[in-house]
């Protein structure tokens, strides 16, 4: 096994043999998928929101619901720029040996994106309940989604760390 500072592998014991800048570039691939993912997932939604305005009932909206509207496209706008600035940044330090800088970094705004997706899914539900059903099966409807927003956020991960940790 290498030695801990050896950078003949990125992580000693992990099982892998790769180089720094092999981890990075596998590391990027997966990055990019992800946000790949999300991407498409935000625009959707995103374009669900921007043709709201020119429905004819939208002028029945409350004033919560404009303003919960008006947060939501802010959330999908602020999602979706955040997606592509790793793109920004990987065209704008290209070919300058910065690929682990940029995954940190990436991996991170990523982070930010997903949980201002899940508040943006909760909020388009709060959104939709609130206004065909009522304001409280809306409060009802985006409070599921929290709770299960919880659950892939905390509970997920820490079973996944449990099975670990037994197989170990």
């Amino acid at each position: 096994m290498p030695a801990a500072s050896d950078p003949a592998d990125a992580l000693p014991g992990d099982g892998r043999d790769e180089t720094l800048n092999e981890r990075s570039d596998r590391n990027w691939s997966e990055l990019l998928q992800e946000f790949r993912v999300l991407q498409t997932g935000t625009q959707i939604l995103a374009g669900f929101l921007l043709t709201l305005p020119f429905q004819p009932r939208f002028t029945e909206l409350s004033g919560f619901d404009h303003v919960l509207y008006l947060v939501l496209v802010v959330l999908a706008v602020t999602v979706t720029l955040l997606a592509l600035a790793p793109v920004i940044m990987h065209r704008l330090v290209f070919g300058r040996l910065e690929k682990p800088q940029l995954v940190r970094l990436s991996s991170r705004i990523l982070m930010v994106c997903l949980g201002a997706a899940s508040l943006l899914f909760a909020g388009i539900v709060l959104f939709v309940f609130d206004f065909v059903a009522s304001p409280a099966v809306g409060l009802w409807a985006g409070g599921a989604v929290v709770v299960v927003i919880g659950l892939v956020w905390i509970v997920g991960p820490r079973l996944i760390r449990g099975a670990r940790d037994r197989v170990s």
